[in-house]
């Protein structure tokens, strides 16, 4: 994810400038498979809001991963789908693939989204923080 932001980690981790906010405020396990288990609903609806409330000033918000992709656009597209239409909500909001080992295969079966999508997100990531 920093890599993807262009930060490195002591910017990351600066809580006045980053925040990192789940979809679920908990770890909720694995499935059989050894895969995480969805976020419960339940987590985001108690939560979510009341924390984005606390937030003043937010200039950027990156939608990391199909469960916040599907949490503020709904669940009529793919992952893809939403990450190529990033310009539609750009610079507000970028749709992002989780940045997940498992998500290799993904990434070399859409390599614009590193071509094309990240160096429009760092640029603005970078006029964002030293705003």
């Amino acid at each position: 994810m920093r890599s993807w932001m262009g930060v490195g980690r002591d910017q990351f981790y600066d809580q006045s400038q980053i925040a990192v906010v789940p979809m679920a405020f908990c770890f909720p396990g694995y499935d059989s498979k050894g895969s995480d288990l969805p976020p419960p609903k339940i987590c985001a609806h108690t939560w979510r809001d009341r924390v984005l409330e606390t937030l003043p000033n937010v200039e950027l918000t990156l939608l990391v991963g199909g469960y916040a992709l599907n949490w503020h656009f709904g669940k009529a597209a793919s992952v893809r789908d939403h990450v190529m239409r990033w310009e539609d909500h750009a610079p507000q909001l970028y749709p992002l693939p989780h940045p997940s080992w498992r998500n290799t295969a993904w990434l070399k079966a859409n390599p614009w989204f590193e071509a094309e999508q990240i160096p429009h997100l760092q640029a603005h990531v970078q006029k964002v923080l030293n705003t």
